[in-house]
């Protein structure tokens, strides 16, 4: 059995690649399952993807990237089953899945982890809608053999034009990455507690919102340190706010600095496409985790056994500061926590599930 992923980025680059399928390329080859992963960014055009210098060179990339694309069809042909993880090509209709689907007759898997057919830009342009013409969604959900969907929310959506919708989580691996006790010998090196937050600069735009909140919490609690982990320094105004750059090789030991995880979002219909991952990260490493009642993140917090799911300011105040003053609590949340990850959110646990994508 021969598998093609088609995905935007290269392998081992992507949060969205790695925990939707990367982390299940070992459990494929176990099972005797022959793969080539091809992406539309090459490695090189990866790395300045978001640089704003390089806009030439980029539009250089995504014609380079056309180009690949068209040229991979001619391999299709010797594939079983074509992964595509939310589009073929990042612009324009749906026309290579088209030619996938219905002229060379290959079964698709097609894999999403957010409301990708909508937007959470404000005031987007007319031409950027078309540019990125989000419709196709559905058609390759309708083209698609199989759909594997990253929440209920999403699962629901996908429904709709396709009647083999497996709810597949955006997972954890719980026993060689998010291992807390792999890491249980370093020493701890803030003094303070840490109010922590990780994700990308797309999502900064959320936790500015529960800034006013942090900014009491500092006041009253001296001793409190809010961690920032991302690809972009926030514009807060926190004085004990501490900011690391994202980095793949230490991600784990800089989220094991924290000590409460945090995770707000807005209670809109792209926020409910989410797939929990910060919430996942936290509850994996033992730390309790304060989030907004969100999509699927009233499903994997247990509210006061494993975190708190906080709808206003006061909430989230109070919660933050019960765990605060309350280290056992936080002890027992972490717990409790990590044995939620890895009952329902573990590679493990969802292995066969994923592999039952491809039957």
């Amino acid at each position: 059995m021969k598998i093609l992923f088609i995905v935007p980025y290269p392998l081992g680059e992507s949060p969205s690649q790695r925990f939707r399928f990367e982390q299940y390329l070992k459990a494929l080859n176990s099972k005797g399952y022959a793969w080539k992963l091809d992406s539309f960014l090459s490695p090189t055009a990866w790395t300045r993807l978001y640089d704003p210098n390089k806009n030439f060179l980029k539009t250089i990339d995504i014609i380079v990237g056309i180009l690949r694309r068209t040229a991979s069809l001619f391999s299709v042909i010797r594939y079983d089953f074509v992964f595509i993880h939310r589009e073929v090509a990042p612009m324009g209709p749906p026309v290579f899945e088209w030619i996938i689907a219905k002229v060379l007759r290959k079964k698709i898997i097609y894999d999403f982890d957010d409301a990708i057919w909508l937007t959470d830009r404000v005031n987007e342009s007319v031409f950027f809608r078309i540019f990125k013409w989000r419709s196709k969604v559905q058609a390759i959900c309708r083209w698609s053999y199989k759909v594997s969907s990253g929440n209920e929310y999403l699962r629901s959506y996908a429904a709709k034009f396709n009647k083999q919708v497996v709810l597949n989580p955006t997972t954890i691996d719980t026993q060689r990455v998010h291992n807390p006790d792999v890491y249980s010998g370093l020493p701890k090196t803030d003094s303070m507690l840490v109010i922590g937050w990780t994700g990308s600069h797309s999502t900064l735009k959320y936790l500015q919102e529960l800034e006013s909140v942090l900014q009491k919490i500092e006041s009253d609690f001296p001793a409190i340190q809010i961690l920032v982990i991302a690809d972009k320094k926030p514009d807060l105004k926190l004085k004990s706010l501490l900011f690391i750059p994202w980095n793949e090789k230490t991600e784990i030991e800089d989220l094991m600095r924290i000590d409460i995880g945090i995770m707000p979002l807005p209670d809109d219909e792209w926020a409910k496409g989410k797939c929990g991952f910060k919430a996942l990260q936290y509850m994996a490493l033992k730390m309790p985790a304060v989030a907004s009642p969100v999509g699927v993140n009233s499903q994997i917090i247990d509210e006061g056994i494993n975190g708190f799911l906080c709808s206003t300011p006061e909430h989230w105040e109070s919660s933050l500061i019960k765990l605060i003053n309350d280290a056992s609590l936080r002890k027992q949340m972490g717990e409790n926590g990590r044995q939620r990850i890895v009952d329902h959110y573990s590679v493990a646990s969802n292995s066969s599930n994923f592999l039952s994508l491809f039957e």
